[in-house]
């Protein structure tokens, strides 16, 4: 099934569907709330030029039997963090129970460590997510703490658990 899934650039003739997968509350309560809710297709739109501009390619849609099912991406970090890069990614709620977003961190992850020459990859997780705390797990990622009540979401309060992985190849 790993070889129906697969992560490529953002077209502008996804964003009908773009919006309509983001446009899910289920998703939103997982996500910064920098990204707007309800979510509509200019908001696709704005995202997708956006992702055009990336030079290099950060951020990818994920596609599942050659649908877009969600967005995966990389934060390359700069100073004194250069060489480390926050991931993020969901998935479409219709597409969940597929292992989408295992295959997705893992694919973003390779492209991160090979193409970008990044050292570590680092992600930020609210404490309920258990479905993406397993998705870190299965590919490898290490708990390196829990940031107590460090998120409001919802204006509730909750721990937010860090993952990363280091590029065995970049020591």
């Amino acid at each position: 099934m790993e070889e129906n899934i697969t992560i490529r650039p953002l077209q502008t003739s996804d964003k009908a569907t773009l919006a309509q997968l983001a446009n899910n509350k289920n998703i939103w309560d997982n996500l910064r709330d920098y990204i707007p809710f309800p979510y509509e297709e200019h908001d696709a739109g704005s995202f997708i030029t956006r992702t055009k501009e990336e030079n290099p390619k950060q951020t990818f849609g994920i596609t599942y039997k050659g649908h877009l099912s969600g967005i995966v991406g990389l934060v390359v970090q700069e100073d004194v963090y250069q060489g480390s890069a926050e991931i993020g990614y969901w998935v479409g709620e219709p597409y969940w129970g597929n292992g989408i977003a295992t295959k997705a961190v893992e694919l973003i992850t390779e492209y991160g460590f090979d193409q970008l020459a990044l050292h570590r990859i680092y992600a930020g997780v609210f404490a309920y997510n258990t479905a993406s705390i397993k998705v870190l797990e299965k590919n490898g990622f290490k708990k390196e703490g829990i940031f107590k009540n460090a998120i409001v979401k919802n204006d509730k309060r909750c721990d937010e658990h860090r993952f990363y992985k280091l590029n065995e190849q970049r020591k």
